[in-house]
């Protein structure tokens, strides 16, 4: 009788000890799953929140940039919102820098799109910028194209006007004087698809990162 006994004490303490076990598992996964995960490397850090860009759009972007910014901490050198709907704004807004620049904008049908500039953002006669320019849209998904090539024809900033890409006649990114109308057609530069949803389109918003 004390065997059984013994056996009949001992049997509930084995499955307890079992199902404690698995008990602590199951904690431990959970504890897994509940634990923040840790800082992307690649994540930038915004001086400011964005206006255009949402959390997910920043870290979708932040993995195609060149790896000479990643990490760097963004910084809003201009936005419509705040300094007003005028590229000579923009303009002076950029003296002073000379990092790259990522342009968003969002227009008035709600499109996210935009560019990303080897340089700062500036008056030229003629066209300037590297290889690691590129265009973007987020339709809803992002779409990046890349500089193919063909020519190097990347950024062109006058007075009545900001183009990014161009072939043929055709500007891939293209703003006004006013920055309230652009335009974005297929160019030989980035091989690009129309990055708005129509080819003329109307500015709700723009803001220009300095990325240092």
């Amino acid at each position: 009788m004390k065997g059984l006994r013994w056996r009949y004490t001992r049997l509930p303490s084995q499955v307890e000890d079992t199902l404690s076990e698995k008990e602590g598992e199951e904690e431990e996964e959970e504890e897994d799953e509940a634990a923040p995960a840790p800082d992307d490397p690649l994540e930038p850090q915004l001086a400011e929140a964005s206006q255009v860009l949402g959390a997910s759009e920043i870290r979708q972007l932040s993995l195609h940039l060149p790896p000479r910014v990643t990490g760097h901490s963004w910084s809003l050198a201009f936005c419509t919102s705040r300094d007003g709907f005028s590229l000579r704004r923009l303009y002076r807004q950029m003296e002073g820098h000379s990092g790259p620049v990522l342009l968003v904008l969002q227009d008035q049908d709600g499109q996210m799109f935009g560019a990303f500039s080897s340089s700062a953002l500036r008056l030229s006669k003629g066209f300037y910028g590297t290889g690691e320019t590129f265009l973007f849209s987020f339709s809803p998904q992002l779409k990046v194209f890349k500089w193919t090539g063909s020519n190097s024809f990347f950024v062109k900033g006058d007075l009545d006007s900001l183009m990014m890409g161009s072939g043929s006649g055709q500007f891939g990114l293209w703003l006004d004087g006013d920055l309230y109308h652009g335009g974005s057609h297929p160019c030989a530069t980035f091989n690009n698809e129309v990055l708005a949803r129509q080819e003329q389109f109307r500015i709700k918003e723009l803001e220009a990162w300095v990325l240092s």
